[in-house]
């Protein structure tokens, strides 16, 4: 049902190639259709016969938009208040996502904890936001994550903060774009560790406002971004240990090493912004096959 549902479609665009390709796959391999190279032939209920494309095509930002926000006045006036507001720690490490299973909230927060218990870093001098936007509250499966999610941050700070210096600043709502846009700035490690997800546009945000090459993006492998940004501090956040390490390793390398990373994460995001992305939607859905595939192929 889920293939005869995008079938429907003329053009399907992914956001990666490995994703394209898998659906072509599925459209041969699960439901028999004939396919060729990118293209699959379905039949309409009506009996027409009819040829849909699958290509990538990666969501992307206004890098240049983001980045005059970022270097205006009021944000940067934003940045020194965040600053000082969560105490002027050394490290300011940042996570922002919805409040969802797949974000990987759950890992980072269990990582974070044992580098405490390990004393490899401690408050004041250390301190962890995440942003939690609401998402699905109805949802059971949602009510019993934020409980849980509610309950570790308790945990830790209840554990690990210094009096006036929380370990954790957990922040469960929405805010406005500049709002944002400061964080990013205040983060020294930038904390993206979904289990899976499309894309996710915040590592690509955050390489934006930092106009300045500082900072550090500790990015998920199964990220669609991660493909894009592959200078960043890689990990796979169901190996607990492993992202620790990750971790550790973007707070612990030397600044000149994260500004030529950040530097070439910058170009990345500027050269494939979301003017670029359009142009190439546009051109994927003006080109017809060659031909038809046919059975078999």
């Amino acid at each position: 049902q889920i293939l005869d549902g995008l079938l429907g479609a003329d053009y399907l665009g992914f956001q990666h190639a490995a994703d394209a390709q898998n659906f072509v796959r599925a459209a041969r391999q699960l439901d028999g259709r004939a396919t060729r190279g990118e293209c699959v032939t379905t039949t309409d209920p009506n009996g027409q016969e009819r040829v849909v494309r699958a290509s990538a095509v990666p969501i992307s930002i206004d890098f240049r938009g983001l980045e005059e926000l970022a270097r205006s006045e009021p944000v940067q006036r934003r940045v020194e208040q965040i600053r000082t507001s969560l105490g002027d720690p050394d490290i300011v490490l940042l996570g922002v996502d919805r409040l969802d299973y797949t974000k990987g909230i759950r890992h980072r927060l269990k990582a974070y904890e044992e580098l405490l218990a390990e004393g490899a870093f401690r408050p004041p001098e250390v301190t962890f936001v995440q942003v939690a936007t609401p998402s699905r509250e109805r949802v059971a499966a949602y009510k019993h994550l934020r409980t849980e999610v509610e309950t570790t941050v308790g945990r830790i700070n209840g554990t690990y903060s210094a009096l006036g210096s929380p370990a954790v600043h957990y922040l469960h709502q929405s805010y406005p774009r500049e709002e944002m846009t400061a964080l990013f700035q205040v983060a020294d490690v930038m904390l993206v560790t979904p289990l899976r997800d499309g894309m996710n546009l915040v590592a690509k945000e955050y390489v934006t406002c930092r106009h300045d090459l500082g900072g550090a993006l500790v990015l998920s492998e199964f990220t669609g971004a991660w493909h894009e940004l592959q200078q960043s501090f890689v990990c796979n956040p169901h190996d607990i240990e492993g992202l620790k390490q990750t971790m550790l390793r973007a707070i612990g390398t030397d600044p000149k090493d994260k500004r030529r990373l950040m530097r070439a994460s910058r170009r990345r995001v500027s050269d494939h912004d979301v003017q670029r992305w359009a142009d190439r939607f546009l051109t994927n859905l003006e080109m017809a096959p060659e031909r038809p595939p046919t059975k078999g192929a």
